[in-house]
């Protein structure tokens, strides 16, 4: 046999086992790579059931009155809580405030039960209204505390 051929075919054995190393340490840093987000992902829903059971140990099932000072007048509201969160806000009656401005207003139930919560921004144009609104939603929310 002649050397060349043996040198030859030795690099190409030689060459074909380093590219399969290669592509073993790429398949595992793949994976590895793989983990690493799949245990990301398990923690942010770790975390996001965590804050889910936080909040529904918030409030006790049930439906609570409220009032708070508006513009024109007492505000009064009717929170619902299901499942220890907040399910519906009701305004029961608003009689002294101003029609279009308490339109404006009512904008800020929408926040707070997106937010679950009273802690949100008045309705700029109808500040008054909208903080009577959300007083009267905390005051409720108090009595709902477990």
């Amino acid at each position: 046999m002649n050397s060349s051929f043996v040198t030859r075919a030795v690099s190409f054995t030689a060459i074909i086992a380093m590219l399969l190393g290669y592509n073993q340490v790429l398949y595992a840093r793949e994976k590895d790579e793989e983990i690493a987000r799949l245990e990301a992902e398990l923690a942010a829903a770790e975390q996001a059931a965590a804050a889910t059971a936080a909040q529904s140990e918030l409030y006790k099932d049930g439906t609570y009155n409220g009032s708070g000072e508006g513009f024109g007048g007492a505000i009064d509201v009717a929170v619902t809580v299901e499942n220890g969160s907040i399910a519906s806000i009701d305004i029961l009656s608003h009689d002294g405030e101003d029609g279009p401005y308490f339109a404006e207003a009512v904008q800020i139930v929408e926040d707070m039960l997106n937010e679950q919560s009273a802690d949100v921004d008045t309705i700029s144009g109808a500040t008054f209204s909208s903080t009577g609104i959300r007083t009267a939603v905390a005051e409720a929310l108090e009595k709902a505390e477990a």
